[in-house]
């Protein structure tokens, strides 16, 4: 029979997603509903390290559902990479009685929670938390739904100078690995052309996609890259070979960068972080250890963080479809 865990700690790590503090905010309610005792962990595993840990109440996450970022904080530790800092690590959640772990975040802090677990027998549950969409084993996560809508909405911005300028636009979204961003706000902002790592469009029909919409009457276009994108060393080189190769066309880049992260979380990502999060308390009362928390087809579901981290997730070849209908 499982034993029931007296005190959960929760950390966010990797970069920030619009929703994490909904999920901190559920991890915590689901803790006090469960008579559970509850502490943040702060900066993620650095913080752990440093034992920057601090008890939290239903109260202490009152009116952060609407926030973006973390209010737990967020880094990069390199010092969790060595045997020793995890030693550390667990060391100080012994000596808090803490006997179990929620981390949200992606693959790498999925690897970071799947070792320390392996290691000192700390029961770790994942919540899937990156703008990216880019983990096996759910279809959304955390932040992913917020990003989509803030992409969309910039673009939608962008258009409205590139059509008084006549000007060919390349926007650049996140998504070193993965296309889910490009592809989806591509269709939805009606972009000419959509760039993603797992599609190698090539220069040649670029150019050609390019001169058919000139020779169609459209007078400005745009066209949405994601940054893993192969067909050029980055998104200015590639304006300049189109520049070049189109000089009917003024190019400009728009690089959104850390815009992506950041903003209000949306409903969508509100629901899911809060319905994650209690899935992930639950599991550790079950007995669980080393899942993540997912959701597929409307209902959660759980992962192996193994599976989580090595799997690859998949592009909807239906999008890449209607992407090439509706660039006509």
């Amino acid at each position: 029979m499982a034993v029931k865990p007296k005190h959960i700690a929760v950390l966010t790590s990797g970069g920030d997603a619009p929703g994490m503090n909904a999920a901190i905010r559920s991890v915590v309610r689901s803790c006090s509903h469960f008579n559970i005792k509850c502490s943040g962990v702060y900066r993620g595993y650095q913080g752990l390290i440093e034992g920057d840990i601090r008890t939290l109440d239903a109260r202490s996450v009152n009116n952060i559902i609407n926030k973006g970022g973390t209010k737990l904080k967020s880094a990069r530790s390199l010092d969790f990479h060595e045997k020793e800092g995890r030693a550390k690590a667990s060391e100080n959640l012994k000596n808090l009685d803490i006997d179990a772990l929620i981390v949200i975040g992606g693959d790498g802090s999925f690897t970071g929670g799947m070792i320390f677990e392996r290691e000192h027998k700390i029961p770790v549950i994942g919540i899937p938390g990156t703008i990216d969409n880019d983990i096996f084993g759910t279809s959304h996560t955390i932040g992913y739904d917020t990003a989509l809508n803030t992409v969309v909405e910039a673009i939608d911005k962008i258009r409205d100078t590139a059509i008084s300028h006549n000007r060919l636009f390349f926007v650049e979204v996140m998504g070193r690995d993965a296309g889910h961003i490009a592809l989806n706000v591509g269709i939805g902002a009606g972009a000419e052309e959509i760039l993603i790592p797992e599609e190698n469009l090539g220069l040649n029909r670029l150019l050609e996609s390019l001169r058919r919409s000139k020779k169609s009457g459209k007078s400005s276009s745009i066209v949405v890259v994601a940054e893993g994108d192969k067909i050029g060393k980055n998104v200015f080189e590639l304006a300049q070979h189109i520049e070049q190769n189109l000089p009917d066309y003024e190019v400009r880049v728009s690089v959104l960068g850390h815009i992506q992260r950041g903003g209000t979380p949306s409903c969508f990502d509100r629901v899911l972080a809060s319905r994650m999060g209690l899935k992930a308390v639950e599991s550790l009362i079950d007995g669980v250890s080393a899942h993540m928390v997912g959701i597929q087809n409307g209902e959660m579901i759980l992962t192996p963080l193994n599976k989580a981290i090595k799997g690859k997730s998949e592009i909807k070849r239906e999008l890449i479809r209607v992407s090439d209908i509706m660039t006509l």
